[in-house]
């Protein structure tokens, strides 16, 4: 199902939840709603639902507008975090519950239910009870169940929520397999950027009921449209003076800051640099492991940077001296934001020794 939306804004109260929010989805593609709580993410959901009426703007789904549809019209799926499954139903029933009430046949229902918990990976659950189920195989039950009527469009509101984090990352994996194979155009809320990054197409970031930026996650990563975007993706310092740092002088000035990634940082003894003319003098303050890395935190002046580490690298210790590179910076001011490489620095990457 291709989603057009135009316009979309809503109040509750005096709060305006959506404020002139418009966008396009194309069939096929698992789209990510990111963004702090709060901020809107569901309620754009709910009423792409039909569960909430919007006070302005157009909802298209394969350009037919669907304002006036209720929500079993709109052809949708809708997957809850807390699971909403019928207690006093089996997994086998609660699959089937939406083809029962589409009065299929009794043949289709059992083909189709059959279909659904081998390919959610329930095979042997037909009979147990949602208590007798894991928070895993609850939340699958409930991708089954919003799949069994054959809906255009899936939308789930933060499913992983509720599932303990080691659980939550194999369904992470599940939900994107499971996508493809079927094909179907699908939405999902999560304030959790690291799930919206491995699982979606395409991220929009909402904001205080406006939507920030969409585009695919590698896109919004590199080239954040605002800063707000630019501060919620990924780990980062700001910076209020961004002409304090070597090799970023031309950017001093009223207003002006600086957002640095970890990985825009590399940081080491001063043999491991071939020019220090483009680096900064600091003082390693803390040393996190990460597994695969280091995190260190850096003292360069009255700035405090944080970077990554190779392990195969030498090890730091808190209160050395080393040199902090700064390759690059994303800067902006209440105007704009833009990409600054650091002018002093001929070669792209430090020279390891």
């Amino acid at each position: 199902m291709h989603v057009e939306v135009r316009g979309l804004n809503k109040h509750f109260g005096n709060f305006h939840a959506v404020k002139d929010v418009s966008f396009d989805i194309q069939t096929g593609h698992l789209i990510g709603l990111l963004g702090p709580s709060g901020g809107g993410k569901t309620s754009i959901l709910r009423i792409l639902a039909g569960l909430e009426q919007p006070d302005a703007g157009e909802i298209h789904f394969h350009g037919k507008r669907v304002n006036e549809l209720a929500p079993q019209e709109r052809g949708i799926g809708f997957v809850f975090q807390n699971y909403a499954l019928f207690k006093h139903m089996s997994v086998y029933d609660n699959i089937a519950f939406g083809l029962k009430v589409k009065k299929s046949s009794k043949t289709h229902i059992k083909e189709k239910v059959a279909e659904l918990v081998e390919l959610t990976g329930l095979k042997g659950f037909e009979h147990r009870y949602p208590h007798q189920l894991s928070g895993g195989q609850r939340q699958r039950v409930a991708f089954a169940r919003a799949l069994a009527p054959e809906p255009q469009l899936l939308l789930l509101d933060e499913p992983f929520a509720a599932i303990d984090a080691k659980i939550r990352q194999e369904l992470r994996t599940w939900l994107r397999e499971l996508i493809e194979r079927v094909g179907i155009t699908s939405i999902f809320v999560t304030h959790d950027q690291d799930e919206a990054i491995e699982v979606a197409d395409e991220i929009m970031v909402i904001n205080q009921g406006r939507l920030e930026q969409k585009g695919t996650p590698w896109d919004i990563y590199k080239k954040p449209g605002t800063p707000f975007v630019a501060s919620f993706i990924g780990e980062s310092t700001v910076i209020e003076q961004a002409g304090s740092l070597r090799g970023f002088e031309e950017a001093a000035g009223v207003g002006t800051r600086a957002l640095i990634r970890p990985e825009y940082i590399d940081v080491g003894p001063s043999e491991e640099f071939a020019l220090l003319s483009a680096t900064e003098e600091g003082i390693v303050k803390h040393l996190h492991f990460r597994g695969s890395e280091w995190m260190v935190e850096v003292q360069v002046g009255d700035q405090r940077l944080i970077t990554y580490r190779s392990l195969e690298k030498s090890t730091l210790e808190p209160g050395q001296q080393v040199r902090v590179l700064v390759h690059r910076a994303y800067l902006y001011n209440e105007e704009s934001s833009w990409m600054v490489e650091n002018r002093l620095k001929e070669d792209p990457m430090p020279i390891i020794i």
